[in-house]
């Protein structure tokens, strides 16, 4: 038994089953969603973005919703523009099954299609699990 123990590529393959069987927090995957989110702006990504927000997702309580969303950043990428995101500190809270995250944002952009939306928000969050994803369903911000 302690000869089969030994073996490295025993050892390894255990390794590796135990490493898959850990999982990653649901909090650290909602982190991991807005940084993807931040990401996809700054990529000027629709598709990547889609892929963070539910298709019933809700901006400012209705005033902006996936479909507008991702318009507005087909449009951006279609100009060539850039825009930049720079994400604050990030608090993440449960709230039920679902999560609360929020943070300030500062947003640049390198074209014309947003200068209105350029400067500082205070923004928050909500979270909840579609399929096996953490998803974003409703943001609010306001200028800080």
């Amino acid at each position: 038994m302690r000869k089969l123990l030994m073996n490295p590529l025993l050892c390894a393959v255990l390794a590796l089953g135990l490493a898959a069987c850990h999982r990653t927090p649901d909090e650290s995957r909602v982190r991991q969603g807005i940084e993807a989110a931040q990401h996809a702006a700054e990529q000027v990504d629709a598709s990547a973005l889609g892929d963070v927000i539910t298709d019933d997702f809700s901006g400012n309580n209705g005033e902006l919703e996936r479909r507008q969303l991702l318009g507005m950043l087909r449009a951006a990428a279609f100009r060539g523009e850039t825009i930049h995101a720079l994400t604050g500190p990030v608090t993440v809270e449960p709230r039920g099954d679902r999560y609360i995250a929020r943070f300030t944002v500062t947003l640049t952009s390198g074209g014309k299609l947003l200068p209105a939306q350029i400067g500082v928000y205070e923004v928050e969050t909500a979270w909840r699990k579609d399929g096996r994803e953490w998803r974003c369903y409703s943001a609010t911000w306001k200028s800080a």
